[in-house]
């Protein structure tokens, strides 16, 4: 069925292609505009937005110049010439698609202006916007019009971006194998190689780290009103920006050029929960020398819990042909034994209080049976949050050859979350007067759940980001400017716990160990803890105090940098200008990591990792060099051009890296553009990989037969050397000017080596199951003095984690969980785009396919180890994602429909997982007349057939995959716009 679904997809597209390809050209469309007198750059702005057009110019361009406006039907050409009529100014269309400005032939006005806008992602070079990378651009209009509430929001339905790791949702049910997201972040992770492999900017700058180990970006921290557009490049980048763009860049350009008010309110809501609101209000102003601009946004989010969604409510997954997941810690609880055979628990009686709740006599317990619990029931799906975020942006031209730019990035997200349900194995003695036995013995070790006694942890924290720039650009002579800039960023993260389980505390109150006066708590005055009851058996003041563990923790990442470069034209070619563009960077980055946990003892324990700290130091050049040109063009080649540029970094603490990148752009006949890239890339080590404090930890993990408890070790390693990439793609833009059809696609191939990674924890259901990662187990042979010594040792270091949790004698293996130098990957594939616009029934219909094939995504877990394709296998991408959209608009109304498609897949035990198609349709309006000028509203819903996702029979008792899918289900959300 998913082959079929999968086949179906590619036929719509393809459908829809081969009719635009056969299609004769159409009668430019005419389209209702309504543009009010004023500025012109906000009038563009408004043209760009009613046109569904790309338009790209500086504020020095049109700095200083109104427009009378316009308003009635009429094409884009029409519409965009009315504009700007008498401005000195034409508009050229490049073959990327989008229009720049420029200063006519004619105009003898035309003077040195600022190119701070226009921000051209894959290239260092000011310009028309044409680079051989491939750049796929979000304007802030497509939000609007696929209902996207944020940025995050989008860039997570891109078809190349894999949601596996580095989100909220697959944090919170613990699928995320970075295991890192302290503050609940929102990552990119292009072409699924990993948040921290994609570079994400902000306005060309680099953002500070989120989470624990400050090596991803967060993008939700952006203000989503402050957005003009994003460029999400395609391609490996380190010759240009650095470290860390492997699988590609995302820049976040903010707005600039905006002079007036707007005001925008967004409210969304879905079944059963994860209502939000959004309201923002930016304030913009322009002068003949420069602007400012203050956007403010505040969004509010609902939780959505896992008792919302059938398929996350119980753990029990059979009912959708999966697994029971329910654990033996019940309520009641089960008398348990461990298994020496199994290296695991097994139940030997269920615990069936009587008709009071409690278990008094052996008649109240049931042999060989056991009772079950879900250890995940109400925890959080979707966080709670509220956040705050603003940006400030200004800019002053001083004379005709001085200018200066300043901005601010501030956000602030609060979030809360229900977690796990307190659990133990908790020996019972005769020591407790509540103790029974149904077989005699004096004791007893318990399974037990204290979700109907205490209820689930509670999780909260606080993300804070800051991002500022301070920079100034002079004109020089010969049409070359300089541009000397500082920045800074920092992301704090506050993640902590309450509601946990006191194992000192826990101890005295079963009676195990005598009253401590240095507590407030007599279990002989306040009773002793029972285990034996139904979730009602214990008093408020045992529960309080078992239950007053906690823990908070730390993380703090900064970023800062100078930065110099100069660009111009070096001569001139038979072809056209060879431009250069030259440059350095002095970049510091450090990360602190703090924590106090009091889960076990009498006192806080506090627990800091050494500050980490790393000086860069880089230089780069980029040319750009026309072969051949309008005046020198041959048959078969209208323009060549070539593209170089290279990138040196030296790091303090691991050597140097360069990286070079040759592009190439043809244009065999007007309309086509043919273009490829090679270079390589490269991630370093991030400082916790390098000097991560030693820690130790337990879970329990499959084996050939049952589970085992296993140890844990992990840490950093100083002696980690860089990933390292080859990045390759070649693909062509096919956009005639006569017709309503256009088309790319690009193959991209990448070779990923000394992938940092731990392969133990990375692949954790399969440690024990899986030959290739032989070498980091240690099976534990409990007759060996020296395998127990060394569990000895492990659980009694002040490293390890879960302190009196288990006994000795309960771990089966150790596992080394300390990252390395390990796996090899091979990523290739194709991206493909398709649109046709046509004029239909008084209004423009756009058509507009795009998908992304993924061929092969081959690992190898180890330099040992056998090569594995993973495309369709849990936990990495699938071969097909991609949306098909129809857009129909006509005056003052706009109707879209869009089918999303996910392909199938097949779990780490090669069960099928079927594919996920759902429909989203929006309706938008913007009234005509005084009384409407400047309103917008949209109303949308997404996954109108409420389809849910695929069901995937997860060991977390979670039936579904939240790298592939979301549990929101059919949402509803009305958003509207006012501009002022």
């Amino acid at each position: 069925m998913t082959a079929y679904r999968s086949s179906l997809f590619a036929g719509v597209a393809a459908l829809a292609i081969s009719s635009a390809a056969h299609a004769q050209p159409q009668t430019p469309a005419q389209i209702h505009f309504s543009i009010p007198a004023g500025p012109l750059g906000a009038a563009l702005n408004a043209y760009a937005s009613q046109a569904g057009r790309q338009l790209m110019f500086t504020s020095g361009q049109v700095a200083g110049r109104r427009t009378p406006g316009l308003s009635g039907r009429m094409t884009a050409d029409a519409a965009l010439g009315q504009l700007l009529a008498g401005s000195g100014l034409i508009a050229v269309q490049s073959s990327s698609g989008a229009w720049v400005l420029q200063h006519s032939p004619k105009d003898q006005l035309a003077e040195a202006v600022a190119v701070d806008d226009v921000v051209v992602t894959g290239t260092l070079l000011k310009g028309p916007g044409d680079t051989p990378s491939p750049v796929t651009v979000i304007r802030r209009d497509d939000l609007d019009r696929t209902g996207r509430a944020t940025i995050a929001d989008a860039l997570a339905a891109l078809p190349q971006n894999y949601a596996g790791s580095g989100t909220p949702t697959t944090a919170l049910v613990g699928s995320d194998p970075m295991q890192s997201n302290s503050g609940l972040a929102t990552g990119v992770n292009l072409r699924g190689l990993g948040p921290d492999s994609t570079l994400v900017l902000v306005n060309g700058r680099r953002m500070a780290g989120a989470g624990g180990r400050g090596d991803f970006a967060d993008v939700s921290a952006v203000p989503t009103a402050a957005v003009e557009r994003v460029d999400v490049l395609l391609d490996g980048a380190s010759a240009l920006y650095g470290a860390d763009a492997v699988g590609g860049v995302v820049n976040i350009i903010l707005r600039r050029d905006f002079d007036g008010q707007e005001s925008r309110l967004r409210i969304g809501a879905s079944k059963g929960g994860g209502e939000s609101v959004i309201a923002a209000h930016t304030i913009g102003r322009t002068w003949s020398t420069g602007q400012a601009l203050l956007s403010y946004e505040f969004e509010r989010q609902n939780p959505l819990s896992t008792m919302d969604r059938a398929y996350t409510a119980t753990g029990d997954l059979r009912p959708f042909g999966g697994t029971d997941h329910r654990t033996y810690y019940g309520v009641p609880g089960n008398i348990v034994r461990f298994d020496n055979e199994t290296s695991a628990y097994v139940v030997t009686h269920a615990i069936r209080p009587g008709a009071d709740g409690v278990a008094r006599s052996p008649a109240d317990f049931v042999a060989g049976q056991q009772n079950y619990d879900n250890t995940r029931v109400g925890a959080t799906l979707v966080p709670e949050f509220d956040r705050h975020a603003a940006y400030l942006y200004a800019r002053q031209q001083i004379g005709s050859h001085l200018e200066f730019t300043g901005d601010l990035r501030l956000s602030q997200r609060e979030f809360e979350t229900e977690s796990l349900t307190p659990t133990t194995i908790a020996t019972v003695t005769t020591a407790n007067p509540h103790f029974v036995s149904p077989t005699g013995a004096t004791t007893h070790s318990i399974a037990y759940s204290f979700g109907e006694d205490i209820g689930a942890s509670l999780r909260s924290g606080q993300a804070r980001s800051l991002g500022a720039s301070l920079g100034v650009r002079i004109f020089l002579p010969a049409e070359w400017e300089a541009e000397a800039f500082l920045t800074y960023g920092t992301e704090r993260t506050v993640d902590g716990s309450r509601g946990l389980l006191q194992s000192t505390y826990l101890q005295e109150a079963l009676g195990n160990t005598a009253d401590n006066p240095a507590t407030a708590f007599s279990a002989a005055r306040d009773g002793y803890l029972n285990l034996f009851g139904a979730g009602a058996a214990n008093s408020r003041a045992v529960l309080d105090f078992i239950s007053s563990g906690w823990r908070r923790y730390n993380d703090e990442s900064e970023v800062a940098s100078a930065n110099l470069i100069a660009q111009g034209t070096a001569f001139k070619l038979p072809a056209g200008d060879l431009k250069v563009a030259v440059g350095a960077q002095f970049r510091t980055e450090a990360l602190k990591n703090s924590g106090v946990t009091f889960t076990s003892g009498l006192t806080p324990l506090s627990r800091r990792s050494p500050d980490k700290d790393r000086k860069v130091t880089a230089a780069f050049i980029e040319v750009r060099a026309p072969l051949i040109g309008p005046d020198n063009a041959i048959p078969g080649v209208q323009k060549l051009e070539l593209s170089l540029a290279g990138r040196v970094e030296d790091y303090d603490d691991i050597g140097s890296t360069a990286n070079p990148k040759i592009g190439l752009m043809w244009t065999p006949v007007d309309d086509l553009k043919v273009r490829a890239n090679w270079g390589t890339s490269f991630r370093a080590p991030a400082m916790t990989e390098l000097a991560q404090r030693r820690y130790i930890s337990a879970t329990f993990v499959a084996d050939t037969v049952g589970q085992q408890v296993a140890l844990f070790e992990g840490g950093g390693n100083p002696d980690l050397k860089p990933e390292t990439a080859d990045t390759f793609t070649f693909g062509f833009d096919y956009r005639p000017k006569d017709s309503p059809f256009r088309i790319s696609a690009t193959w991209f191939d990448i070779v990923f080596s000394d992938q940092i990674g731990s392969p133990a924890s990375d692949n954790l259901p399969q440690v024990l199951l899986d030959p290739d990662l032989a070498p980091f187990v240690r099976r534990i042979d409990r007759n060996s003095a020296a395998d127990r010594a060394a569990v000895d040792a492990l659980i009694n270091s002040p490293d390890f984690l879960l302190p009196g949790v288990l006994p000795a004698d309960a771990f089966g293996v150790i596992v080394d969980a300390r990252w390395l130098n390990t796996a090899s990957v091979k990523v290739r594939g194709l991206d493909g785009y398709a649109a046709y616009d046509r004029a239909l029934a008084g209004g423009q219909l756009t058509l507009e396919a795009t998908a992304s094939y993924m061929t092969d995504y081959k690992r190898r877990i180890t330099s040992t180890a056998p090569t594995i394709d993973l495309v369709d296998t849990y936990g990495f991408p699938v071969d097909l994602r991609g949306t098909v959209s129809g857009r129909w608009a006509r005056d003052d109304l706009s109707l879209r429909v869009a089918v999303n498609h996910v392909g199938g897949y097949r779990d780490l035990q090669d069960a099928r997982i079927g594919s996920w198609t759902t429909t989203d349709m929006q309706v938008g309006w913007t009234p005509s007349g005084s009384w409407g000028e400047g309103v917008n509203l949209i109303a949308s819903v997404r996954n109108v057939f409420d389809a849910d996702p695929p069901f995937f029979d997860a060991i977390t008792g979670i039936g579904f995959d939240a790298g592939q899918a979301d549990p929101l289900g059919r949402t509803f959300a009305l958003q509207l716009t006012k501009r002022w």
